[in-house]
C-alpha cells in the first residue's frame, strides 16, 4: 500500500469537506446535473481519445498508484551477485534452482539456462522493457487527459448554467441559487483534475520510472552473468543505479 498517495488524496478531500461543512449546509455543494456533466462527461471524452481495450485496461495500471510492491535496487543487486557467483562455480544450469521472486529477472535467467545468445537475450528483455513502459505511459497519459478535460467540462457546465440563469432574469430570487449551481461544475472540474487525476498521473510516472530502472538493472545483471564477469565487477557496475550515498553500502553484507 502506498501511504503517500492514500494520505495525500484523502487528506485533500478531507480538508475540502471540512471547508464545505464550515461554510454551512454541505448539501448546497451537491448537484446531480453538475456531477453528470463533469464526472460522466469527462470520462466519455477521455474514452473518445483511446480504444476500448486501453480504456478498460487502465484500472489495473491505476491500482499501482495505491498498491505497488517493487524490489529495491539493493535487493536486486544482492540477488544478481549471488547468481553470478553461482554461475561461475556451477555454470548456468546452477541457476535453475535459484529462487527468484522478480519475474523479469526469472525470464532472463531462464534464457541463460536455455543457452540463448547475448544478442537474443538483450533484444528480448529490452523489448519487454519497452512494452511495459508503453503500457504504463498509456495509464499516466489517460489520467493527464482526464485532468485536462475535467476543467473544460466544468466550464461547459457553468456556461450551461449561466444560459439557464439568464433565461430566467424575470425572477430575481432565482438568480443567486442558479448562479451557485452553475459554479458548482467549475468546482467539480477543478476537484477532479487537481485532487484526483493529476496526483495519480504523477505517481504512475514515478512508478514507471522505478520499474524501468529496475528492469534495466536486471538486464545489465543478466548480460554480465552471461558474459562470465566477476561477481564483484557486476556488483560495481550495478551500483551505478544507486544514488551516490548508497553506493558505498556493501549489498552482499561483506566488508
Amino acid at each position: 500500500m502506498d501511504l503517500a498517495t492514500l494520505i495525500g488524496i484523502l487528506g485533500a478531500i478531507g480538508l475540502l469537506i471540512m471547508a464545505m461543512v464550515l461554510s454551512g449546509d454541505i448539501m448546497m455543494f451537491a448537484d446531480t446535473q453538475s456531477v453528470l456533466i463533469v464526472f460522466c462527461g469527462s470520462i466519455f471524452v477521455v474514452l473518445a481519445k483511446y480504444n476500448l481495450g486501453q480504456f478498460f485496461g487502465v484500472g489495473k495500471i491505476i491500482v499501482k498508484a495505491f498498491m505497488f510492491k517493487l524490489e529495491t535496487p539493493e535487493e536486486l543487486i544482492e540477488k544478481a551477485v549471488d547468481m553470478a557467483d553461482a554461475a561461475r562455480k556451477g555454470g548456468f544450469l546452477a541457476l535453475e534452482e535459484a529462487e527468484i521472486s522478480n519475474t523479469f529477472m526469472q525470464k532472463g535467467v531462464d534464457m541463460l539456462v536455455d543457452g540463448h545468445d547475448a544478442d537474443v537475450v538483450r533484444a528480448t528483455l529490452q523489448k519487454d522493457i519497452n512494452l511495459t513502459t508503453e503500457r504504463h505511459e498509456v495509464g499516466s497519459d489517460m489520467m493527464m487527459a482526464l485532468a485536462d478535460v475535467a476543467p473544460a467540462m466544468g466550464m461547459i457546465g457553468t456556461l450551461i448554467g449561466l444560459v439557464a440563469m439568464l433565461s430566467n432574469m424575470d425572477d430575481p430570487k432565482s438568480i443567486g441559487p442558479a448562479m451557485a449551481v452553475a459554479l458548482l461544475t467549475t468546482l467539480y472540474g477543478a476537484f477532479l483534475a487537481n485532487v484526483i487525476a493529476t496526483p495519480i498521473a504523477s505517481k504512475l510516472k514515478l512508478r514507471m520510472g522505478e520499474e524501468k530502472m529496475n528492469q534495466e538493472l536486471v538486464l545489465d545483471a543478466v548480460l554480465g552473468i552471461q558474459d562470465g564477469q566477476n561477481p564483484r565487477v557486476i556488483e560495481g557496475l550495478l551500483k551505478n543505479y544507486l544514488s551516490e550515498g548508497k553506493r558505498q553500502v556493501d549489498t552482499t553484507g561483506g566488508e
